[in-house]
């Protein structure tokens, strides 16, 4: 009955180790996924913060290229303006250089 006792207790102890060990390399294999997958998250979010940078690259190139594509605009309408005005007063001034005429031949 006592070497039953003994070999019960060598085959319990021997289940604990074996239990211990499986749940000691779970453990391990658990924080090597963690590891892995911090790793592949660091990864994403470098990979994301390279996009959203030369994303904005492109928007800040963009916002340029626009700026200087208004301030041509601008600066033709405003030339485009003063050609109007001077054709306008020299218009103007026919037209009063004409009525004047006809009035001096009349009168």
């Amino acid at each position: 009955l006592s070497q039953l006792k003994v070999q019960l207790a060598d085959v319990m102890s021997k289940l604990r180790s074996d239990n211990s060990l499986d749940i000691n390399m779970e453990k391990s294999r658990a924080k090597e996924l963690k590891a892995q997958h911090e790793k592949k998250l660091l990864e994403t979010r470098t990979e994301i913060l390279e996009m959203t940078a030369e994303q904005d690259r492109h928007l800040t190139h963009t916002n340029m290229k626009i700026d200087t594509e208004v301030a041509g605009l601008k600066t033709m309408l405003e030339a485009h303006k003063l050609d109007t005005i001077k054709y306008l007063a020299g218009s103007v001034f026919t037209c009063l250089t004409v009525v004047l005429g006809f009035y001096r031949i009349w009168m």
